[in-house]
């Protein structure tokens, strides 16, 4: 099983972008970033899709906004773990903090693990499974939706008002453009965007690097037998 996997694993090396796509597939919800999960209720449903009949939906809290509310969720997560002799610690208090490390980190241990437990879902209505959990329902009513835009079959009053509102977004964003008189055009405020965002993804990768370097010292320094290692000192 994945409890155990270590910080090199090929499993912490899976990018945002596949983790949410896995959720998606898997839970039928869509989110924009992995920390959103951070209320524990996607890690149970995660687990309820690998083992049916383990967790306790009907106490999931999809709606959990408060720290205690998405605690109870990660005693119900800790609950089943317990129930399956799984070893793997749950950090809830930075978890519930909705760090991004902390969350994709936890994720992507979730993903090794229920892939190494079916390598996929069989016979699973998430949406229905979903609808004994409190929020369930809200959580499930944005999928259809984008399922439906994205198969063409938006009906055509939606589409309307979608170009309505484009329509209104691109004067008002005029105005406000005639307003400021900026001091130099708009593309080279687009190239500083493009530019700044490609600093922050480069940024993101660096942060990511050292923090699983730092990682690996931890568990290192913990491991037995460590203080008898001898030590070269460079001058």
């Amino acid at each position: 099983m994945a409890s155990n996997i270590g910080m090199m694993d090929s499993a912490y090396f899976v990018g945002r972008s596949e983790i949410l796509c896995w959720i998606k597939s898997t839970l039928q919800l869509n989110l924009s970033k992995v920390e959103e999960a951070c209320s524990g209720a996607v890690h149970c449903q995660l687990m309820d899709s690998v083992h049916p009949g383990m967790v306790p939906m009907h106490k999931v809290n999809f709606d959990a906004k408060n720290e205690y509310e998405m605690i109870q969720n990660y005693k119900v997560l800790q609950d089943v773990f317990n129930k399956l002799k799984i070893t793997k610690h749950i950090e809830v208090s930075k978890l519930v903090k909705g760090r991004p490390l902390d969350n994709l980190e936890f994720m992507q241990w979730m993903k090794r693990y229920c892939d190494s437990v079916n390598g996929g879902l069989v016979n699973y209505n998430p949406l229905e499974r979903r609808e004994a959990c409190k929020g369930g329902k809200e959580a499930s009513k944005k999928c259809p939706q984008s399922q439906a835009s994205s198969k063409g079959s938006t009906a055509a009053p939606k589409v309307q008002s979608s170009h309505n509102a484009r329509r209104n977004d691109v004067s008002s964003s005029n105005q406000s453009v005639k307003a400021s008189k900026p001091s130099c055009p708009v593309p080279a405020y687009d190239a500083q965007i493009t530019e700044l965002k490609l600093s922050v993804d480069s940024l993101e990768k660096e942060r990511d690097f050292y923090f699983a370097k730092l990682r690996d010292i931890e568990i290192l320094c913990q491991s037995p037998g460590i203080e008898n290692l001898p030590v070269l000192f460079l001058f």
